[in-house]
């Protein structure tokens, strides 16, 4: 009976570790999948074009940074203003998102209006409509009042797209914070704006987080508004920047790799900088929502 369960132990300890074996293979497989192009990317970004067009896989026979230096200091491409416009206006829609959804959120939440169930059905409304399907009147907008091409332009249907869904994600996360901790504060004397911004803002803290992350993603690689909104070279955002270096016949590939990879960095260092919050907001968003 001994030899049976002992038996029965090694066998589950051996079927234990293979099944252990076959699934760290799998996540491993899995993850070099993703790190390699990054790799590839970087090590062909290295190359001149005619080694790249040879082997497209192969290492760099003679690696060289010349790709990189063409870049910044060919004014022709406008990777240094393209980054300065891209974190502009990315920073200033995220803030501003931020702020508005915030308090409309928490007054969509706390205050009972005439208009309140209106407005929180136009917000819903506003994550179903296709961005694309507004180009043409936004762009005629634009147009007719003269707000194209300027600095400040993409803000406005950044923000405007980017309010539902923050404003959907502060609606239910408020929902779930008691209101005593509001009545405590109004009976010690705190003010409505008070009560708002330092103690029901810092609770909201993982939801925001959560709320930036996603708007500044989409912020920064949004493309079709930029195309449509924005004629002068200057104004690019990193997207349009990039479009410079394909041509009508052919495409400096390794240039173009050098310039994602240039104006990927800020988004990396932004990730590697803020993991640890990044992922608590976004499971704490999950979670309240």
């Amino acid at each position: 009976m001994a030899e049976k369960v002992n038996g029965m132990t090694t066998g589950k300890r051996l079927g234990d570790g293979v099944v252990t074996v076959v699934l760290n293979a799998i996540l491993i497989t899995f993850s070099a999948s993703c790190i390699f192009p990054l790799v590839w990317m970087f090590y062909s970004s290295l190359k001149v074009k005619r080694e790249f067009n040879a082997n497209i896989m192969g290492l760099p026979p003679n690696p060289t940074l010349n790709n990189y230096r063409d870049i910044i200091t060919n004014q022709d491409y406008h990777i240094a203003d393209s980054l300065i416009n891209s974190i502009r206006t990315t920073v200033l829609s995220v803030f501003l998102i931020l702020l508005f959804g915030f308090i409309v959120g928490y007054i969509l939440a706390r205050v009972k209006f005439a208009f309140n169930r209106v407005i929180w059905l136009m917000m819903l409304m506003g994550m179903l409509i296709p961005v694309h399907s507004l180009l043409v009147p936004i762009y005629i907008v634009f147009n007719t009042t003269k707000m194209n091409n300027q600095w400040y332009t993409l803000l406005f249907p950044y923000i405007a797209f980017g309010m539902p869904i923050a404003v959907f994600l502060i609606h239910s996360y408020v929902k779930t914070i008691p209101t005593a901790l509001e009545e405590a504060a109004s009976i010690d004397g705190s003010t409505f704006t008070n009560t708002l911004f330092r103690i029901i803002m810092p609770i909201c803290k993982p939801v925001l987080v959560t709320i930036a992350i996603i708007q500044t993603f989409s912020c920064w690689n949004e493309f079709s508004f930029a195309l449509v909104l924005l004629r002068d070279v200057g104004l690019h955002t990193v997207p349009l920047a990039m479009t410079q270096f394909t041509g009508q016949f052919s495409s400096d590939y390794p240039k173009i790799m050098s310039a994602m990879l240039i104006t990927m960095s800020p988004i990396v260092v932004m990730y590697f900088a803020f993991s640890k919050n990044i992922i608590k907001g976004m499971v704490a968003g999950v979670v309240k929502g």
